[in-house]
Parts: C-alpha cells; sequence; structure tokens
C-alpha cells in the first residue's frame, strides 16, 4: 500500500530526475554555443555556508512542511517555500557547523586544510531535498569560464539526509558518481543493499538492528505474542518486514499487523484502535514518525485502553508530544528504543554563540532569529492588512535566556551522530591525505590528488574509517556502510508533576563477536499495570517439561495446547515441539520430563515368588534325600530290592537333580546359568523318565517269565542291559545338548519387548530348533514310558509298579501339556516361575507316585515288607 505523501515524493523525484538530465541536455549544448559552463537554474533554499579549501554538504529537516503555489505554466512556476521552523534539527545543522569549527582548530586532524560546509533544510519533503542535494554537487555558481566545465565538485561528501525516502532517492542518482553520503537518521535497512547504495554510509543503526534489539526486549521478558503497527513509508515498510522476519525465526508471533496511513483517516484510526482493544496481545510495537502516532493514541484515549505494553521505535520513543498528563494513564510504562545518546564538549556554548551574518546565503540564521524571538529583519511603521507589525530583530538577542530544543543539550541523540558523521569524512580525509607516494590504493599504486580530489576516492577510505569519539564511542563502517548498533532502552515514567519522563534502564550494544547484547535495569523500569510486574503477553501459556506443543489449526505457531509425551518419551525443556524417545535402557519418568533407567526384572531370590520356589526346590530334594536314606537303611527288604533297587536309586539322583536344576533358574541371569539350566533340565529328565522306562520294561519282563512260555524273557532285561539302556537313553539328549551349546549357546539378554517400561532379564536359548529337539526328546520318552505302563496297569500286584508309573506318568504329562499355554501367555519374570512350577510339579509328581506306596510301607506296615506276604499275595491271587 502506498500513501499520498509517497505517490507525491515519487511524482516529484520523477519530475526533478527529468529536469536534471533536461538540464545537462542544455549545458552541453550551451558549451557547443559558448565559452562557459551556464547553471541552468537555482533553487531557492535555505541555507548555511561557511567557505573552505574542502566544502562538505548537509540535508537537515529545519523546516516541517513545503508549500508548492499553484502551477499555471502561463508565467515562470513559483519557488516552494518551507513553514514551522523545528528548532531540534536546526540544532543538528549547527552541529554539523561546530564539528566542522573544532576540526579547523585541531592540529593532528587535517593540518593546513580548512573544512567549509553548505548546509540545506529539506523541509521534510522529497522534492525539496533532491533539489537541495542536486545543488550541492552541482554547485551556486551561475556560471564557469572552464569550458569543460572540470575540476573539483563544489562539495565531497554530504551528510543527510535525516529521511529514509529522500536518502533512498538521492543515493540512487549520487551513487551513479559515487558522492559519498553519510546519513545520521535514516535507518531503512534497504540503503544496506551496496549494489543498489554503493556510497551510502551512515551512523545510525538501520531498522535490522532496531528490530534485532526489540526482539531481545520481547525475548528477556518473554513476550511471544505481539502487535505490529508501521507507517506507511519506506521506514516503516522495511521495518515491518524485517520485525515479521525476526519474529518468524525467534519463534514469537504477531498478533495483528496494521498500517498507519499518512491522511490520518479517522475510520480508519478508529479501526486500528479497535482491533488493538480487541486483541489479546497485551504488548504493541509501533514503527512510526511521532506525528502518525498522535491521532493514534488520540484514539486510544478516547476509548480509554488501558493494559497495554507500547514498545516505541527510535523514530517516536523520545517525542515530547506525549509527555502530558493526559497520555500517562495509557502511555506510561512505554519502553522505547533510541539512539545513542551522546555528550559534546563545547556545543552549548558555542549554540549560544549564534549570531546573523549579512550573507544572503544565510538566510537560515535569519529564519531561526524571527523563530526563537518573534521578530523580524524587515523595517515596518504601520500596520499590514490589521496585524501588527513584528519587532525589528538585531541579531544580538541573548540566547542564554531561552529554554528551547536548540539550547538543550541534555539528549544529543541525531546531533550526536551527525557529530560523528562529520569526523567520519574528516578523518576519511585525512586518511586520504596520509598517502605515500607510489603506494596508494588507486590504478598504478597512485594516491588521490588533494587539488583535484574526487569523491569516489574518498569512499575508499571512508570505508576504512576507525576512530574513537571524545565520548568513547567507537565508529567504524562495515561492509554495508552500517555502523556498530548501539540503542539506549528508554521508559516512560510519571513525573512530579503528573506528566511523563524518560528514564534510560538499559542498552543494547552489538559486538564483533557476541552480536546483540541486552542490558537491563529491570528494578528501574516503570510497569503501568496494577500488579507493578511486567505484562504476560502469550496466545497460549508455556509448555512445561514432559509435555509437547501441538499447533491448533489455522492459527500462528505461538497459540498451541500442550499434549503430554507418550511412554517413554520426554521432554526436558519448556515448549518443546517434540518428545524425544529414551534411550532403549531407559524409560520416561511418571512426569515425562526425564529418562530413567528402566526396572531390570527377573525372578530373585529376595523376592517372596522366588523365596516360594527355591523352598520348595530344597524341599522336593531333601525329600528325595530322605527316600533315598530309607532305601538304603531298607535296601535288603522285598519292596526295596523288587524290580531291581538301583534304579530306583537312579531315578531319586535323577528327581534330586530336577529339583536342584530349579536353582538355576532363580536369581539374575548370567551365561554360565543360562547354558547349564536347560541342559541340566533337559539331562536331568531324560535320565529320570529313562529309569521309569526301563523299571516299566522290567516289570513286563517280570511278568512274562514267571509264565512257561517267556522263562528267557529276563535274559534280556539283566542289570547290565538296564543300566545300559539308560545310559544309551541319557548319552543321546547329552549330545543334544552338546551340539546345542557349541553351535548356539544359551544367554543373558534384555528384552524389553514384553513391557515396554520393563527390561526382562532372561535367558535367551539360543536356536529354537534344537530346543524343541530337547524338549520332544523328553516327550518321546515320556509317551512310551506313559503306553508301556498303561499297557501293564493289570499286571499282578506282587510284581506290578504299573499302575503307580501310569499314574506318575498321567502327572508328568499333564503338567507339561498345560505348561505350554501358561508359559507362552505369562510375561517377564511369570514365564520363568510358570517353567520352574512345571519342573517342581512333575517332579513331585514322579517322586510321590512311585515312591509314596513303598515308603508307606516300609515304614507304617513293615509287616507286609515281607517275601512271603509278596508271595503269598501272588498265590492268593492266581
Amino acid at each position: 500500500m502506498t500513501s499520498l505523501a509517497q505517490k507525491e515524493g515519487m511524482m516529484w523525484f520523477i519530475l526533478y530526475i527529468s529536469l536534471y538530465l533536461l538540464t545537462d541536455c542544455i549545458s552541453a549544448d550551451s558549451v557547443l554555443r559558448s565559452d562557459t559552463c551556464q547553471l541552468q537554474r537555482r533553487f531557492r533554499l535555505n541555507g548555511v555556508y561557511q567557505d573552505g579549501d574542502v566544502i562538505l554538504g548537509g540535508l537537515f529537516e529545519v523546516h516541517f512542511f513545503t508549500v508548492f503555489p499553484e502551477l499555471s505554466f502561463r508565467t515562470e512556476p513559483e519557488e516552494p517555500y518551507c513553514e514551522i521552523f523545528n528548532m531540534e534539527s536546526f540544532q543538528h545543522a549547527q552541529t554539523m557547523a561546530f564539528a566542522i569549527n573544532e576540526i579547523n582548530k585541531n592540529p593532528n586532524l587535517l593540518p593546513n586544510i580548512t573544512l567549509g560546509y553548505h548546509l540545506y533544510d529539506n523541509c521534510v519533503m522529497l522534492g525539496m531535498a533532491f533539489r537541495a542535494a542536486i545543488s550541492l554537487v552541482s554547485g551556486t555558481e551561475k556560471s564557469s569560464s572552464n569550458l569543460n566545465c572540470t575540476g573539483p565538485p563544489p562539495v565531497i561528501g554530504i551528510v543527510g539526509d535525516p529521511s529514509s525516502t529522500p536518502s533512498i532517492a538521492i543515493s540512487s542518482v549520487l551513487g551513479l558518481f559515487r558522492v559519498p553520503i553519510v546519513s545520521h537518521y535514516a535507518t531503512c535497512s534497504c540503503l544496506s543493499d551496496r549494489k543498489k547504495y554503493p556510497s551510502f554510509f551512515r551512523t545510525i543503526p538501520s531498522d535490522a538492528f532496531q528490530v534485532q534489539a526489540m526482539i531481545q526486549i520481547l525475548k528477556h521478558f518473554g513476550w511471544t505474542w505481539v502487535g505490529l503497527l508501521y507507517s506507511d513509508d519506506d521506514y516503516g515498510i522495511y521495518a515491518a518486514q524485517s520485525f515479521h522476519q525476526e519474529m518468524q525465526l525467534s519463534g514469537h508471533c504477531v498478533a495483528f499487523s496494521e498500517i498507519l496511513p499518512y491522511d490520518n483517516n479517522p475510520r480508519y484510526t478508529q479501526h486500528i484502535t479497535g482491533v488493538i482493544q480487541a486483541s489479546t496481545a497485551r504488548v504493541v510495537v509501533v514503527f512510526s514518525p511521532a506525528s502518525l502516532v498522535i491521532p493514534l493514541m488520540e484514539g486510544v484515549v478516547l476509548l480509554n485502553i488501558t493494559g497495554r505494553q507500547w514498545i516505541a521505535s527510535e523514530s517516536w520513543a523520545t517525542s515530547l508530544v506525549f509527555h502530558t498528563p493526559r497520555f500517562l494513564p495509557f502511555l506510561g510504562g512505554t519502553l522505547g528504543i533510541a539512539i545513542r545518546r551522546g555528550e559534546i564538549e563545547g556545543l552549548h556554548d558555542f549554540l549560544l554563540q549564534l549570531r546573523t551574518n549579512s550573507d544572503p546565503r544565510n538566510n537560515m540564521l535569519r529564519i531561526f532569529w524571527e523563530n526563537m524571538f518573534g521578530c523580524s529583519f524587515e523595517t515596518r511603521d504601520k500596520e499590514t492588512d490589521g496585524e501588527q507589525v513584528k519587532k525589528v530583530c538585531t541579531g544580538e538577542e541573548d540566547l542564554s535566556t531561552t529554554n528551547t530544543p536548540y539550547t538543550d543539550v541534555s539528549e544529543l541523540r541525531a546531533a550526536y551522530n551527525v557529530y560523528k558523521a562529520v569526523y567520519a569524512l574528516a578523518h576519511a580525509l585525512h586518511d586520504l591525505m596520509q598517502c605515500e607516494v607510489g603506494r596508494g590504493p588507486f590504478s598504478g599504486n597512485k594516491c588521490a590528488d588533494i587539488t583535484n580530489l574526487k569523491p569516489w576516492q574518498l569512499v575508499h577510505y571512508l570505508q576504512k574509517v576507525n576512530f574513537t569519539t571524545g565520548f568513547g564511542d567507537h565508529v567504524s563502517f562495515d561492509k554495508n556502510g552500517d555502523a556498530l548498533a548501539i540503542y539506549d532502552v528508554l521508559n516512560w515514567q510519571p513525573s512530579s508533576d503528573g506528566a511523563i519522563r524518560i528514564y534510560t534502564v538499559g542498552v543494547v550494544n552489538e559486538g564483533v563477536e557476541t552480536g546483540m547484547v541486552l542490558t537491563l535495569d529491570e528494578d528501574a523500569i516503570y510497569w503501568n499495570f496494577e500488579t507493578k510486574k511486567p505484562p504476560c503477553s502469550v496466545c497460549s501459556e508455556s509448555c512445561p517439561p514432559g509435555t509437547r506443543r501441538a499447533t491448533r489449526k489455522g492459527l500462528p505457531v505461538c497459540c498451541f495446547d500442550c499434549l503430554p509425551c507418550g511412554d517413554g518419551e520426554i521432554s526436558n525443556a519448556t515448549d518443546a515441539i517434540e518428545c524425544m524417545v529414551c534411550p532403549d535402557e531407559f524409560w520416561s519418568s511418571p512426569n515425562n520430563d526425564q529418562c530413567v533407567p528402566k526396572e531390570v526384572e527377573f525372578l530373585s531370590y529376595e523376592e517372596p515368588l522366588g523365596i516360594s520356589l527355591t523352598t520348595a526346590s530344597l524341599l522336593g530334594t531333601c525329600s528325595c534325600v530322605l527316600v533315598m536314606v530309607i532305601f538304603i537303611h531298607h535296601h535288603n527288604t522285598p519292596i526295596v530290592r523288587a524290580n531291581n533297587s538301583e534304579l530306583s536309586f537312579l531315578l531319586l539322583l535323577s528327581l534330586k537333580l530336577c529339583f536342584l536344576c530349579v536353582l538355576l533358574f532363580i536369581g539374575r541371569p548370567q551365561l554360565w546359568t543360562c547354558q547349564l539350566r536347560h541342559a541340566m533340565f533337559g539331562i536331568s529328565f531324560v535320565l529320570c523318565i529313562s529309569s521309569i522306562l526301563v523299571k516299566t520294561m522290567v516289570v513286563i519282563a517280570v511278568f512274562k517269565a514267571s509264565r512257561p512260555e517267556g522263562k528267557g524273557a529276563m535274559k534280556w532285561f539283566g542289570a547290565a542291559q538296564q543300566r545300559c539302556t539308560v545310559l544309551v537313553l541319557t548319552a543321546l539328549q547329552v549330545v543334544i545338548c552338546a551340539v546345542w551349546l557349541s553351535t548356539a549357546s544359551p544367554a543373558p539378554y534384555k528384552n524389553n519387548l514384553y513391557i515396554r517400561s520393563i527390561i526382562v532379564y532372561e535367558c535367551a536359548i539360543g536356536s529354537a530348533a534344537v530346543f524343541s529337539m530337547l524338549l520332544g526328546y523328553i516327550g518321546l520318552l515320556a509317551a512310551v514310558s506313559f503306553l508301556l505302563a498303561f499297557l501293564a496297569r493289570n499286571l499282578p500286584d506282587n510284581f506290578n509298579e504299573a499302575k503307580f508309573i501310569t499314574f506318575s506318568m498321567l502327572i508328568f504329562c499333564a503338567v507339561w501339556i498345560a505348561f505350554v499355554p501358561a508359559y507362552v501367555s505369562s510375561p517377564g519374570k511369570y514365564a520363568v516361575a510358570v517353567e520352574i512350577f512345571a519342573i517342581l510339579a512333575s517332579s513331585f509328581g514322579l517322586l510321590v507316585a512311585i515312591f509314596a506306596p513303598k515308603c508307606y510301607i516300609i515304614l507304617l506296615h513293615p509287616e507286609r515288607n515281607t517275601k512271603k506276604y509278596i508271595m503269598g499275595r501272588q498265590t492268593q491271587n492266581k
């Protein structure tokens, strides 16, 4: 969007470019027709002059407005004129004059060279600024006897223009000729483009740095939800663009963005104040001249909009127009960015010594005098059109009795930048003069000729300027012509009379290595809120650790919901975008704000389940030992000797090993326990089942041997054959275990598949095929034993253990068949407990089913433990 003022300014810019080119054509034609260079036009400009060996130009906003007479083109157009004198800007112009006089008195800077100056008023209008710039570079002499119009230019450098838009226009043209321009107040970041503006420099930081300084303040107080207002000119538009970019990079959001128009339309102003009132943003940043902020604040007062923290750009942060009791309830506590305040020793006395000059070119002095004291240098002896004639100025009035922005040197900000700009040009010129012949920077190692100095030669040295002011500030330019940024942070506080007074509460300084650094005295800041504390301006409250931000659809990134991190995920920072997944051996804490080691789960000896199973294992082992002791003590009795007592002892030994192998399943898994637990389990049970199988076969053989047709059956089932059979059957399991341990040995394994939050420390079987073979072999022997025992269950009791073996194998098979689904469905350590329970249950089943009846007879009915009784039963049964 382009304002009317901008459109008008661009029209004037195009017009004067055309006039400038037309003047060149006319001048060229004049050269062909005469022996002099003719100045085609002299503009009526307000100015101050001082002659010297080398002249510096200056452009200042000494008047607020420009009045353009109506154009008829029937007569020669009248010159525009300026109105409303600006005392503060005239002080800036006089500061340049002071700096040049100070340099001329300094024997160490530019010795034997006297600086002069030509200072013009741009009247805050692009057309007037361009007229003044053209006058500076082309001169104001009517003619030159030099046929080729050669020689040194009227000025070698210009201080100004203070506004961005005129600086863009002037630099676009004068940059073609590499005329150095050092602005003290033009802040548009667009002017940092070296390709477009190759000879533009400035002693004030660009808006890009100002925006960064504001971002530092927003970050410091945690203001992420901010409103933006900006003026409809180059300054405001470029500042707004830069602000949007920096806000996006820093993760902050602009709640609303509105333009302050130059036409001050009441309806649009009402719209803007309505947006401010409706927004949830409590912080509003304004990039605009003070003239556009005034109607905005009038609307704020009218709607009684309070509870807002205003952030003022440097263009209105120090404006005195708002420092009245009327604005205090609304603008009190405003934080502003202002260019660095400096001190210039001797400036105040110089300003008070100002006197008029008879030279008509110094009409700016006359205008100042008339506006300062309300007098006139024209003598009048009667009233004119009913107006009272002003008193006559003497030019000797005492300035020390006045109290105006002109004489106030307590807040030298723009004036201090003017001072630095003049010294930058002076130091560049001094360095140029120090060039040694044959070692110059220009083509052929040449040095610049001071008698025929070209402005572009000064640009080279200006780029390398490096000095320190008397106030202690370092001055140098980067590759874009920008000075190192330094800002004062201002705070608008109530004064004793109920108005507003400005206090400096901090500084933002740019270092070459540190970047932008904000230093604030928070105790000195006045907050215009009931809490007397900084406001909270966020779209959504910060997400605490343990949660992540989830952007709300259709809203800026600053508007979000806080979602808790999932299991196994954490966020240990505020406003985390994503949750981090914990490493494999770690799990999220209850608050999801840190990763803690996972609980390692295994069946330990200390827990109740482990203690119970260990007790059962030891009880079974002791039971086997007790039965073995009983059998040893009664080894000569018929019931012990029946069916080969050696197999009974071997069966008791294998059962004891089965009970003891349970202990290998309890405790933290280690390599050796993982290797032994299943090997010992497999071998023990094969030894046990093999002994039972052989005992069953012996029962059948004995029964057959008792019949006439089976007299020779026992020769195949002697003691040696029984031992050999058990040994061979067990050896086969040993071979399976050896192959298993040598090829794919079981090993400790941390399993987190059952429960993600817990590490189940278990033994990986290594090879499922070999493990299945081990279990299948045990199952095969058990099935054969059960089948034979079932078929022999009806043999005579005296010789028959088949019923007990059948019952024991039935228990064994039932336990292990039930084990499979229970084991698969049991998580973690409970799977190990199920396996232990199956081992214990099957072992106790075999022990009780086979040996309990015999112990019953041995201990409680010894009268039945006789061969006669056994044989008697046999005869009776027959």
